[in-house]
């Protein structure tokens, strides 16, 4: 495994193992890795012969008061961690070789996809994430590339960025990886104890007693939406969101919609957790 920090000797590297016909496969991450990541990882390496993680922690998908300074940063262990795993390069840039003229004036917007759940929550995230995902992509230029299905917004977000900007790219959607007690392994998971960790299980509980609602028969959305708010609240969770919405086009579901997408983001303390189930 080799460590690279600019695009130049990316390209390079890269640019050889395509004439050889080698197949590209990429994992953006923002590092301080967990088996989560690692899993995409695995996934990457059986459907391509190179395999290249980023870790970069993107500032322009941070809101003000979010906690881009705190973000752990985690370069020696994340590369030992890869390493293990059988990557091939990682990627790891500093701001200014992913953003040289600063601040940014241009940007990637995917309109409607990301105007709800996270996205009105977190105004600008998702520009920042498509931004960068984007530039990524061309730096990479991969065959393919990918994300968690836990962040079941943004991977629909990017499927339709690549569509809709023609990005010669498969992408990968791979299972969420949890902790044994259910909770969804993220980043952020590393802010709480573990009595916090076990506690916030509790948020896949609900998603799962919502899904078998639906299972037997519930079409009243909103009222169950507004029914697992209640529950989470009950258990001490500031509730975010908590909606039943449409696999594909992410809107509020109808009750003759069949494939649906639970999405849910909760805040334990100043922890903001998200994830998901899909019906």
């Amino acid at each position: 495994m080799i460590i690279i920090n600019t695009i130049e000797e990316l390209q390079i590297e890269l640019n050889a193992h395509r004439q050889d016909g080698k197949r590209i496969g990429f994992v953006p991450t923002m590092g301080n890795l967990h088996d989560g990541h690692l899993s995409l990882v695995e996934v990457a390496k059986t459907k391509s012969d190179i395999v290249v993680v980023s870790l970069f922690v993107n500032p322009t998908q941070f809101g003000p008061n979010e906690d881009f300074d705190s973000y752990p940063r985690t370069l020696e262990a994340d590369c030992e961690k890869l390493e293990s795993k059988g990557a091939d390069i990682v990627f790891a840039p500093a701001t200014e070789e992913v953003y040289p003229k600063w601040p940014n004036i241009t940007s990637v917007h995917v309109a409607q996809l990301g105007n709800n759940h996270c996205g009105a929550s977190r105004p600008g995230h998702f520009d920042g994430v498509t931004t960068v995902v984007s530039k990524l992509f061309n730096m990479v230029r991969p065959d393919c590339a990918i994300f968690g299905e836990k962040d079941f917004q943004q991977i629909a977000i990017i499927r339709r960025m690549v569509s809709d900007l023609n990005f010669p790219i498969e992408i990968i959607g791979a299972p969420i990886i949890r902790e044994k007690n259910g909770l969804a392994m993220s980043s952020r998971n590393g802010y709480l104890s573990t009595e916090e960790k076990d506690h916030a299980s509790h948020l896949q509980k609900t998603l799962q007693w919502a899904k078998s609602e639906i299972k037997n028969g519930c079409t009243d959305f909103r009222q169950l939406e507004i029914e697992a708010n209640q529950k989470i609240e009950a258990l001490g969770f500031v509730p975010d969101y908590f909606n039943i919405t449409n696999q594909e086009t992410l809107a509020l579901a109808e009750s003759c919609d069949k494939d649906l997408v639970i999405l849910l983001a909760s805040f334990m303390g100043k922890v903001r957790l998200i994830d998901n189930i899909q019906i």
